[in-house]
């Protein structure tokens, strides 16, 4: 017989084989898909390098472009590429969300975003989802005052201002100032929100901080490594990261107890004529009443509503950014979209003809072709979450993209830089082109649409989507 220490040392080297190489290899249901890299079956490493360097996106979409709708990224992770039996399945189908997005948990909490189980996701989004939905929006007395004062009170002295005294204008940092405004303004109310747009300084001391705290690598792809070494190695988590979410978690504090405070006081237009109710934030608030979490009910309010103002200003500005950059280039379009603009009624004047200044109505906006065709071109090649968005197989197996039944606990994502990408539904999908929405057939449009994920699908698609819509268009009016 052999000796037994031997024995052990076999047995142990033989389990390791299986499971690290010959199981992950050739006998996992994942082996049977495309690897992205010749290390996917053996190790996450190369993938997550891609994410600390910022190459993910790119990487990922290579890879579907040279295997086809499926590759496998890791030992247990894949990337879907395709609507049927793909994001259909897994952002309708009921797939968890990925332990990824605790990241986004605000003062410790968790936020509706961050939230993992669909029930309690669930009971969060249907006591807000009714004033994003677009019928409120466009019909909304408190939106209509927003939009009137910061466009005409705002946004277009500035640019007003500029052109006079021939100066620069900062098209990002304005983008995100208008866009800020804008979701403060409808969460907190207007005479609590922001005034980035005229407020450079206010706008630099908020928009530093917020880029600075960003550590998402480490808090979302390992949090346990971060946890154990951000003590002994400071760059995992630099002090300033740490100093940058203090500040933003106190500004979103101070902004939520000025709405609290307005909730319980009769609004006067002729007190101040800048003043709109906290729409947001009375929701939100609606929300805790029953106190289903155990949280204390102003850090749950707290924790939506800054993610909320997170989301809102810094996707919306990105958006509107590239916007006024592919116009930049497309002097033929401007053309255009004046003469469209122009048939609006009311016309926008500035300084405005009327008292109080009149606004068109959300409604004439969204029938303008040629402005549609633009937003949704821009979001299509810009969209301001491209990267994946992952979730996990559920218990019953399941096959993606004609794959074999994966079994539970995989890692499984889409993104929309890659759907939206697809040279058959997209022809020439890298260059910026409007008029593919407006000279395609109905069938194409349809197609289009299926393919079109700029943000997401589901029960857990983004709230906030009317609500970006409305507030765009308005800005890219002027």
């Amino acid at each position: 017989m052999l000796p037994l220490t031997p024995v052990v040392t076999l047995c142990i080297i033989s389990y390791v084989i299986y499971k690290f190489i010959l199981y992950p290899a050739f006998i996992s249901p994942l082996s049977k898909i495309p690897n992205a890299h010749p290390s996917s079956p053996f190790s996450s490493l190369w993938i997550l390098i891609k994410r600390f360097t910022h190459q993910e996106n790119r990487t990922i979409h290579a890879a579907h472009v040279k295997h086809g709708d499926i590759v496998r990224l890791g030992p247990n992770e894949i990337s879907v590429n395709c609507v049927d039996d793909g994001i259909r399945t897994i952002y309708s189908g009921g797939f968890e969300k990925w332990p990824w997005y605790d990241q986004f948990d605000n003062f410790g909490v968790p936020c509706m975003f961050s939230t993992a189980e669909s029930k309690p996701h669930s009971y969060r989004r249907r006591v807000i989802a009714n004033v994003y939905s677009k019928s409120y929006l466009q019909s909304s007395p408190e939106m209509h005052k927003i939009s009137q004062t910061i466009i005409f009170s705002r946004l277009l002295p500035v640019l007003e201002s500029a052109v006079t005294n021939q100066e620069p204008v900062e098209v990002l940092g304005l983008s995100h100032a208008i866009a800020m405004d804008f979701v403060t303004a409808f969460m907190f109310g207007l005479q609590n929100g922001s005034n980035f747009t005229q407020d450079v300084s206010a706008r630099r001391q908020f928009l530093i901080p917020y880029q600075r705290r960003r550590s998402y690598f480490w808090s979302g792809e390992l949090p346990s490594l971060k946890s154990i070494v951000k003590n002994f190695i400071p760059v995992i988590e630099p002090k300033y990261v740490q100093e940058a979410t203090s500040y933003i978690e106190n500004w979103t504090l101070t902004l939520t107890k000025a709405a609290e405070k307005s909730s319980t006081t009769k609004l006067s237009d002729e007190e101040n004529v800048a003043t709109t109710a906290p729409i947001v934030y009375n929701q939100v608030h609606q929300s805790t009443l029953k106190n289903p979490f155990p949280y204390p009910q102003e850090l749950q309010i707290a924790t939506e509503l800054q993610d909320h103002l997170a989301a809102g200003h810094e996707t919306s500005g990105i958006t509107l950014c590239y916007l006024f950059h592919e116009l930049s280039l497309h002097p033929e379009l401007q053309t255009q979209l004046r003469k469209e603009f122009l048939t609006l009624s009311p016309t926008l004047d500035f300084p405005p003809s009327t008292s109080p200044p009149e606004l068109p109505s959300p409604q004439s906006l969204d029938a303008l072709p040629i402005l549609q065709a633009c937003l949704m071109e821009t979001l299509r090649i810009h969209a301001a979450i491209p990267g994946p968005e992952p979730r996990i197989t559920p218990s019953k197996p399941t096959s993606l993209a004609g794959s074999p039944p994966l079994p539970p606990g995989v890692r499984v994502s889409s993104q929309p830089y890659t759907l939206h990408r697809r040279a058959d539904v997209f022809p020439d999908p890298q260059a910026w082109k409007p008029e593919r929405w407006l000279e395609a057939s109905e069938e194409q449009r349809a197609e289009m649409g299926r393919w079109f994920w700029a943000f997401g699908s589901g029960g857990r698609m983004c709230i906030g989507s009317n609500f970006a819509m409305q507030g765009t268009i308005p800005s890219l009016d002027v």
